[in-house]
């Protein structure tokens, strides 16, 4: 005998924005999104045995999941409010237990689930399941660096301003150095990459010798001034100001600088004064990040360097050359596009665990 076609459901006030959010949701608890879409379905009249076939449940599964709403809306629809078999242990109490320092005795600087169920004595699937619920990673560091310069707010403010308003008729440039790169020679012959296969390369290698890159990026343009030194020290970085002078022999020049002490060396404070049209900039203690000159610093690593091998320091020090040059060719500016209130406001976090981020 054919079932009578049910009545469209009708969705409670409000319900419809966060049935189609649960639908479209990927994070929602299992079984939350299909829910959501048998009730979705159901509203706009389907019968029972559309909707089961479109979903791919059975029809009683469809008339469960109506009654459900009708009788208690949303919440009837989470498994996570159901009556049932309570847990052996609260969510919340393993990760209260996760937040705590491992005993001295075991020797470990964090929790795996298997150490920490077995001091709780339940299950380690139990504490990884808690562990998701609350977005706990025992297993994950991150680093952190909160500059206490007492000059931090000029500085940020200073340099900030030159990227996003350079003064008229002026060249800003991020000047720092790259040292201790490693001329690094594979002990066998790479391997090229083919389809299906990564390119291959021993893992051990042979040292020839390090070099220092001094390098200045034009804020304008991206383009890169750059030579390389066998050491590093205020007379290396003396010798590249003189370099940058001469290839920007007219112009009003502001070099944006770390607070290395190569950079503050009264031979440099003396040469400084003596060539009045260029200024200099220093980024905050711990905010060399603010120099946009590390971003480029980043790419010639991975383009270049990182993968490369090296058969003496002059040819790492040529190959170094050949990447300015063609950079120079393809280059193109930063764009800076944090204000200084926007950076500052981030430096000033509360310092305790509930800090929101």
């Amino acid at each position: 005998m054919a079932h009578p076609p049910a009545p469209a459901l009708v969705l409670r006030d409000g319900d419809e924005e966060a049935l189609r959010s649960w639908s479209r949701s990927t994070a929602a608890r299992a079984g939350l999104a299909q829910r959501a879409r048998i009730v979705l379905l159901a509203s706009e009249g389907l019968t029972n045995g559309e909707i089961a076939r479109r979903v791919g449940v059975t029809r009683q599964t469809v008339f469960s999941r109506r009654a459900r709403y009708e009788a208690e809306g949303l919440d009837g629809l989470d498994d996570a409010t159901r009556s049932g078999r309570p847990r052996r242990i609260d969510h919340a109490r393993i990760v209260a237990e996760t937040l705590k320092p491992p005993p001295r005795k075991l020797g470990v600087t964090h929790w795996s689930s298997r150490l920490l169920a077995a001091r709780l004595g339940i299950d380690n699937t139990t504490v990884a399941r808690a562990w998701r619920d609350y977005g706990v990673q025992p297993w994950r560091s991150q680093t952190f660096k909160f500059s206490t310069d007492p000059e931090l707010v000029a500085k940020v403010t200073d340099v900030v301003g030159l990227y996003l308003a350079p003064p008229e008729n002026a060249i800003v440039l991020c000047v720092d150095e790259k040292s201790q790169i490693q001329a690094l020679d594979r002990t066998q012959k790479t391997l090229p990459m083919k389809p299906g296969l990564a390119e291959r390369r021993t893992h051990d290698y042979i040292r020839h010798g390090t070099t220092t890159l001094f390098a200045a990026l034009e804020v304008e343009t991206g383009r890169v001034t750059g030579i390389t030194a066998p050491r590093h020290r205020h007379q290396e970085f003396l010798a590249f100001l003189k370099h940058l002078a001469k290839q920007y022999p007219d112009q009003e020049l502001h070099l944006v600088m770390d607070n290395y002490a190569t950079h503050k060396k009264a031979e440099v404070r003396d040469w400084l004064t003596a060539n009045p049209r260029i200024h200099f900039h220093f980024t905050p203690t711990s905010g060399s990040w603010l120099n946009l000159v590390e971003v480029w610093f980043g790419i010639i690593e991975k383009q270049a360097i990182h993968r490369g091998t090296f058969a003496s320091v002059r040819d790492l020090t040529t190959k170094i050359r050949a990447f300015i040059n063609g950079w120079n060719d393809r280059c193109h500016p930063f764009i800076w596009t944090k204000t200084p209130d926007q950076i500052l406001k981030k430096t000033n976090r509360p310092k305790n665990s509930t800090t929101e981020h």
